[in-house]
């Protein structure tokens, strides 16, 4: 994408397992007159991304930091699932194990609005399961694939979601 748009610079990886000294690295090369881009291949940058971490770093160091607005999967599947969007919650990714995530689940129970959550396929019908449990009552949308050509978008109670994937398959 950059060779198209003809720009040229240097690309870097930075996720979830560079350390302290990338990060200062970073921050001294800004103080020298760098100019860096922090583009995530996942969605909006910051948004259950590592690059909190350097935003922290880089506003202690006093760098000037800003942001242009761009692809945000939580809000996109908010706006998609058809759930009231006055108030609402990212919880981010459930956690892996079973007990973890029905603590997690059972800690936003009563938070008003809607919550968005991510979790992978592998997990989906487990998670809504969980969801029917710790959040009764509520209804659930689950979003996928959003702007590719397997976007869907299903509705109901966790029960009639998982009932759904059960006749139909899971997603992949």
């Amino acid at each position: 994408l950059l060779s198209y748009y003809g720009i040229d610079g240097r690309l870097e990886a930075y996720h979830d397992h560079s350390d302290a000294a990338k990060r200062s690295s970073i921050v001294k090369r800004i103080h020298e007159g760098v100019k860096f881009a922090l583009i995530s291949d996942a969605g909006m940058p910051m948004i259950s991304d590592p690059g909190y971490k350097l935003i922290c770093d880089l506003n202690e160091a006093g760098c000037y930091v800003t942001t242009i607005a761009g692809a945000n999967a939580p809000l996109a599947a908010l706006q998609l699932s058809g759930m009231p969007s006055d108030a609402f919650s990212f919880i981010g990714f459930l956690p892996h194990k079973k007990g973890a995530r029905q603590a997690h689940l059972n800690a936003w129970a009563l938070a008003p609005g809607s919550l968005i959550a991510f979790e992978s396929a592998t997990r989906l019908k487990a998670s809504l399961g969980d969801i029917d449990k710790g959040l009764s009552g509520r209804k659930v949308a689950v979003v996928r694939e959003i702007s590719k050509k397997f976007e869907e978008v299903r509705r109901g109670f966790p029960a009639e979601i998982i009932a759904h994937y059960d006749a139909e398959g899971m997603p992949k």
